[in-house]
């Protein structure tokens, strides 16, 4: 579904044994703000269809990043240089990486 948006640098980062409040971090980038919101889109628009709806949602395409907050599953999505700026992945970097897509 991401890739389907042409969203990169797509990770799955398995956070159970360093994180309290979710099982797994979904992050990409997207190239533009109308990218950005794409990817959110369809990621919220394809659970919807599954009747799984976010708890909570954070950030707008013009800020550079959406955060879409499913219970187990948080989905972030940025732009470049927003992924560049806050390095998530470092941040996270003691959980394990599930799926690295270029």
């Amino acid at each position: 579904m991401l890739s389907d948006k042409q969203a990169s640098d797509i990770v799955l980062l398995d956070t159970r044994e360093v994180c309290s409040f979710t099982d797994y971090f979904i992050i990409c980038t997207g190239e533009s703000t109308r990218q950005v919101k794409a990817i959110a889109d369809t990621v919220s628009e394809s659970l919807k269809k599954e009747n799984i709806h976010p708890l909570h949602a954070e950030g707008t395409p013009d800020s550079g990043w959406v955060l879409l907050d499913f219970g187990d599953v948080v989905v972030h999505v940025f732009g470049s240089f927003e992924r560049d700026y806050y390095q998530l992945d470092k941040l996270w970097e003691k959980a394990c990486t599930k799926l690295r897509e270029p």
